[in-house]
């Protein structure tokens, strides 16, 4: 689709991502729903190609591109039909590794950075817990300062790439005496630190390939020079990347539907019922015609959001109502696909079955529906 928001660099881009997707991702996907999880040569080759270091300044070994270089990372993977592989790369290179730049200390980059940038170091975001999912301020998980350490007791839930993650950003409370969201500091934990645990690999409804774990912190001790930022702000920089993290779910929703109705598109021309064409059906043409209306009006509402963000614009409530749109259009343009694809479309086998299933994280990971509702109404006051 042409837009004002991509300049020919973002063009450039999302070819050779749509490349290294027709190539490299849809050939194997199958294979990787089945084992679980994302092969470390594919990520290593995305790292290889610069893919992961998008948004991080050129000092750093990144490409200095903007937050629609990102979108576009994202809506490329999303086209691949392989919910497991966006989610994936994109806890990764958005969601998680972010939080280093944006509080690390030089000495932290210079350590952690670029494995992070080539693919040989995965990452993943520890702030959900079994009690506190999208309430971060009721996290239970402590961390209490010990000489030249911090100890961390507690557990997070519901952690992509957890199970095969290599660093982890981790949020703990270090004020017990703080109230709701304050008193949160982070830390930077390395997969095989003494007291950390990495517990079941959890089997989910969708996006088989994504790797999703509980972990457990039993008496874990970390370096004090790991803790990420400042002392009880942790809580800012969760919010503060939730932007990224949001923007890019909303582009990963978005054109996941768009391929859908694509493929849903020419299903309904080539199927013959009732002596004719599906497509001939006026119910089902205007249908899949709505769809396609609400699927662009609600990518322009995440374009705007993503434009006012990189113009450092106070833009929450917006990030919000667009992540909390795109799900929601998605949920319903993925109802109508499989609908429309009939019994193919409950069948295992099927692209769109595999794609529905994946679809529905997007209303429910990086923020539920309604807690990105009221993130847009206490804005009213």
């Amino acid at each position: 689709m042409d837009s004002v928001y991509f300049r020919e660099e973002h063009n450039l881009l999302r070819d050779q991502v749509r490349r290294f997707v027709e190539t490299e991702i849809k050939p194997q996907g199958d294979a990787w729903e089945r084992d679980g999880m994302v092969p470390r040569q594919i990520l290593r080759k995305m790292g290889e190609l610069g893919y992961f270091g998008l948004r991080f300044p050129e000092k750093y070994g990144g490409s200095g591109m903007d937050v629609f270089a990102m979108i576009v990372l994202a809506e490329e993977l999303g086209r691949s039909t392989y919910g497991g592989v966006s989610v994936t790369v994109m806890v990764h290179s958005a969601m998680s590794s972010p939080h280093l730049v944006h509080a690390g200390t030089e000495a932290q980059i210079a350590k952690y950075l670029p494995g992070i940038i080539s693919g040989e170091t995965i990452c993943a975001i520890a702030v959900s817990e079994p009690d506190a999912g999208s309430d971060v301020a009721g996290m239970r998980t402590r961390a209490v300062r010990d000489g030249d350490d911090w100890v961390l007791n507690g557990a997070k839930m519901f952690i992509s790439n957890g199970y095969y993650g290599d660093l982890y950003f981790v949020a703990a409370k270090t004020d017990p005496q703080a109230k709701g969201s304050r008193g949160i500091s982070m830390f930077i934990v390395e997969r095989g630190t003494p007291g950390f645990k990495i517990g079941l690999k959890l089997e989910k409804f969708g996006i088989h390939c994504s790797d999703t774990a509980e972990l457990f912190f039993e008496d874990c001790r970390v370096p004090a020079k790991n803790m990420l930022g400042a002392e009880n702000r942790g809580f800012y920089a969760v919010m503060q990347n939730f932007q990224n993290e949001r923007l890019s779910i909303g582009a990963m929703a978005t054109s996941e539907s768009a391929k859908a109705l694509e493929m849903t598109i020419e299903h309904v021309r080539g199927r013959a019922a009732f002596g004719g064409a599906l497509i001939d059906k006026q119910g089902i043409r205007q249908r899949l015609a709505m769809s396609q209306c609400k699927l662009l009006a609600a990518r322009q509402l995440l374009y705007h959001a993503a434009w006012l963000d990189s113009q450092g614009k106070d833009c929450v409530a917006e990030v919000s109502m667009a992540k909390a749109h795109c799900a929601e259009v998605t949920q319903e343009v993925m109802y109508n696909c499989q609908q429309f694809h009939g019994g193919m479309g409950y069948i295992r086998e099927s692209a769109i079955e595999r794609m529905v299933r994946d679809a529905r994280l997007h209303a429910i990971g990086g923020g539920a529906t309604e807690v990105m509702l009221e993130e847009v109404a206490k804005r009213w006051h």
